[in-house]
């Protein structure tokens, strides 16, 4: 099966898992856990690697992206991870491939993969990301392309 349908796949896959609530045994009854996603890859196939370190860090961000903007090249070599709350995220990674994430969706950044996020559209793009690094390494590092 070639990658587009894989692709195709994986997003169908998840819109079912986004409508489909999942008993919460570990909650008091009145919680409901509803899986946005879950997945072993990245958005581009790459398996997801966790950082070693004794120095572990968690940032949380809402990162704005306007109308016609673009967060420019760059990568991160810890794991990242975003919701988007607003708009639509085009990424276009090196190598050509491009991804597509829409309000509601999660996103697995990839990484130590140069990438780049573009708002295309006319509304602010508004993603939480959750950064999983270790003190003193940064969130992302710029890359001249």
């Amino acid at each position: 099966m070639n990658r587009k349908l894989w692709g195709w796949a994986w997003i169908a896959c998840c819109a079912f898992l986004v409508c489909q609530p999942l008993p919460a045994p570990a909650y008091d009854s009145g919680v409901t856990v509803r899986v946005l996603l879950k997945s072993t890859e990245a958005g581009n196939g790459q398996p997801l690697e966790y950082l070693r370190t004794d120095r572990p860090e968690v940032t949380v961000a809402i990162v704005e992206i306007a109308p016609g903007t673009e967060t420019g090249w760059h990568l991160h070599r810890i794991p990242v991870y975003a919701y988007v709350m607003e708009g639509t995220l085009k990424v276009l990674m090196e190598g050509g491939a491009e991804r597509t994430f829409e309000k509601g969706q999660a996103v697995l950044e990839v990484q130590n993969v140069a990438h780049n996020g573009v708002n295309a559209g006319k509304d602010t793009v508004r993603l939480v990301v959750f950064y999983t690094g270790a003190r003193d390494l940064p969130l992302a590092e710029k890359v001249t392309r």
